[in-house]
């Protein structure tokens, strides 16, 4: 079953003419199909995953060549190039907490409800956000009573557009919000008010994944699609960006740092936390998150190994919620496991993170901290997140340019390390959803993918039931 839902999707793909800029990693290519052999590619998945809703047909284009690419870059050299920079987004007050939380569980691509439930799922946000708002207000409060996250990607936008600056690109940077102020919206609409012309979109991920840069594309794909102005902007998108040697040099760059701060450094485990997603999207909607991931240690240790430093490493996935099995190992058994083979220096490296929020501030430094301790681990560090280091925002610069020449062309920049490819907006969805529509067999023998994938909506099912009869009593 695995191998019929990789050569469907692989089809599917090839018939597509973005796919014609799919690079290989390996000798063995077909259709523009990554064939890797790397563990970072051991499943096929080589396009943008999120949920399907809000789709339309991809339309028959013909791709540009690179030459030609870049002459619609130079058209409108005169006006200012826009960045639309995408992240999570944050409660600022605790009165923000339970919007903020609501706004999240009612997006589909958070939670994947099947869809003859779908119609449930503002019930069941409206639940789940009102009975986990009061220990997530404790949490916040914990770190100052709000999230700095607003401020920091709001830092790292105004860094980013004077590095655009100093390299001779007139920039205008646009922050947008998924979940809470300024929401994605309301950064479009300035856009729009701007007279922007040419937009490169960069989500603030460094590896792709359905429920972070896949939500905010399908979002801006139906905001695009609804507005005629927004469907004749030229632009491209940068899914993801963990390989880039700009980002892999700055986080070895902070590893070091803080490994100098062990007596004994040599012993340190370096332990890789990253956000954690239902081990579902992987397995049933080609979500390329674990890769990447995976991928991105890899180019991190490596580099560290030239650097000299022949630490251990562990990866480990934090951040779990509600009653269906998510990516492992889990960060909180990492830890203990770690601590019972006899470690007693480690140093949490944040991966999924390049800003400093709850999860950081208060699930790693507190929560996860307790819980070493406790264990037995002696000497704890943790590197912090990137923020506005200066080697990070030189890299984002770098990545704007490199990407301009393919606004309004088909595809995105080649890159032979990335498993997501570039392109348009509505391009990626369309192309994902295409090759994403195979039906679910009913009944079959056996403990097969199907099977997983059917226990898995049952207990997504028990919750939204549950969660919506709780909802209903106390009304």
């Amino acid at each position: 079953a695995p191998r019929l839902r990789a050569a469907r999707l692989a089809s599917s793909i090839r018939k597509t003419p973005f796919a014609r800029r799919l690079s290989c990693k390996t000798q063995e290519c077909r259709g523009g199909i990554q064939a890797s052999k790397t563990p970072a590619s051991r499943r096929v998945r080589s396009s943008i995953a999120s949920a399907q809703i809000y789709t339309e047909p991809n339309p028959v284009t013909v791709e540009l060549p690179a030459e030609e690419a870049g002459s619609v870059a130079q058209r409108n050299e005169a006006a200012p190039l826009g960045v639309l920079v995408l992240n999570l987004g944050g409660p600022e007050t605790l009165e923000d907490v339970e919007p903020f939380l609501y706004n999240l569980f009612a997006d589909p691509d958070i939670i994947r409800l099947p869809p003859p439930l779908r119609a449930l799922q503002p019930l069941l946000a409206k639940l789940l956000s009102s009975t986990r708002a009061p220990k997530s207000r404790e949490a916040y409060n914990s770190i100052g009573g709000g999230s700095p996250l607003r401020k920091i990607t709001e830092e790292q936008g105004s860094a980013l557009q004077e590095a655009l600056r100093e390299k001779g690109q007139d920039a205008k940077v646009y922050v947008g919000m998924r979940y809470w102020k300024p929401f994605t919206e309301e950064s479009i609409e300035q856009i729009k008010k701007d007279g922007i012309k040419e937009l490169v979109i960069l989500p603030l991920y460094p590896q792709f994944s359905i429920s972070t840069s896949g939500s905010s594309l399908r979002l801006l794909a139906e905001i695009f699609k609804q507005d005629k102005q927004l469907s004749e902007l030229q632009h491209t998108v940068i899914p993801s960006w963990y390989q880039r040697p700009g980002y892999v040099s700055a986080m070895c760059d902070l590893i070091q740092a803080e490994l100098e701060g062990f007596e004994n450094k040599e012993k340190v485990e370096i332990f890789f936390s990253a956000h954690g997603v239902p081990k579902s999207y992987v397995e049933e909607a080609f979500d390329p998150y674990q890769d990447e991931m995976e991928h991105s240690v890899q180019l991190i240790m490596k580099e560290l190994r030239k650097r000299g430093v022949q630490n251990h490493e562990t990866l480990a996935y934090q951040s779990r919620v509600g009653p269906v099995e998510w990516l492992q190992p889990y960060t909180e058994d990492a830890i203990q496991d770690l601590a019972n083979s006899g470690v007693d220096d480690l140093l949490v490296v944040p991966i999924s993170f390049v800003n400093e929020h709850i999860e950081t501030l208060e699930e790693i430094d507190m929560e996860y901290r307790e819980l070493a301790e406790e264990a037995g681990i002696k000497n704890w560090g943790r590197v912090p997140a990137l923020n506005s280091y200066p080697g990070f925002i030189e890299d984002l610069a770098d990545a704007v340019l490199e990407a301009r020449p393919y606004i309004g062309a088909i595809g995105g920049v080649i890159d032979d390390e990335a498993l997501v490819p570039g392109g348009a907006v509505q391009e990626l969805v369309s192309m994902y959803d295409n090759a994403n529509e195979k039906p679910l067999v009913a009944w079959e023998w056996g403990w097969t993918r199907n099977a997983e994938t059917i226990n898995g909506r049952i207990a997504m099912i028990a919750l939204a039931a549950l969660g919506c009869f709780d909802l209903l009593s106390g009304l």
